[in-house]
């Protein structure tokens, strides 16, 4: 399993960026077998994980048509910077809490 993480400093979130960003989301779990996406954003600061089955999936949702003028306006209007990290995920940990009787 493979992790990318976005990281942003916002410049301005408007209406376009919430349906766009909503947008984005569905695509990437229904049609490019994106198994997880979690994103914060605080202040002027984004975080965004989406976690992905392999390395060819995240490049097939990196170069969609929609994806990419997402890319564009997010350049041009959203964001004064921003870095993508792409790390495979070599362990994972879970806390499965009991249930209180």
């Amino acid at each position: 399993m493979y992790v990318v993480i976005f990281r942003a400093k916002v410049r301005i979130l408007d209406e376009e960026y919430s349906k766009v960003a909503n947008r984005m989301r569905e695509l990437a779990l229904t049609e490019f077998g994106c198994l997880d996406f979690h994103a914060v954003t605080e202040g002027n600061q984004e975080v965004a994980l989406s976690y992905w089955p392999n390395e060819e999936s995240i490049r097939a949702w990196k170069l969609h048509s929609e994806h990419l003028l997402a890319q564009k306006t997010g350049q041009e209007k959203w964001y004064e910077s921003y870095s993508v990290q792409v790390a495979k995920i070599t362990r994972e940990y879970k806390n499965r809490p009991t249930q209180l009787k």
